[in-house]
């Protein structure tokens, strides 16, 4: 079974920063693409920045210049820069893998997620 291990979430003030970090555990046979999404109150989930083993990026516009995502593929890590904090980036952020992990001789291919880490930005 995979784990995403979030961490990092918290209360912030307007212009501050942080810095989530999710870790994939299990037996990981290959992470093609982590990124990070986020749920507002009353808000749809919205992908917030996704990047591909090949470290390529793609962030969503209101957080372009803000944001940072960065992998490290040796730890099966993702990790989410975020500063100048807004208060309309307060939501709920979510770690997500598309993955492939093995048991025994079997293979499983799937998107996976974590649990979520709350974000709070006071005005």
């Amino acid at each position: 079974q995979v784990q995403l291990v979030e961490s990092g979430g918290g209360l912030v003030q307007a212009g501050g920063s942080l810095r989530l970090s999710c870790a994939a555990s299990g037996s990981i046979f290959s992470i093609r693409t982590m990124g990070w999404y986020r749920q507002a109150p009353g808000k749809q989930r919205e992908l917030v920045a996704n990047m591909p083993s090949g470290g390529s990026t793609d962030y969503a516009d209101s957080v372009k210049g803000r944001f940072t995502i960065s992998r490290d593929n040796a730890k099966n890590t993702v990790y989410l820069q975020m500063n100048s904090l807004k208060p309309e980036d307060t939501a709920v952020y979510y770690c997500n893998a598309d993955l492939t992990y093995y048991r025994g001789i079997r293979f499983y291919t799937n998107d996976y997620w974590g649990q979520g880490t709350q974000v709070t930005v006071s005005s």
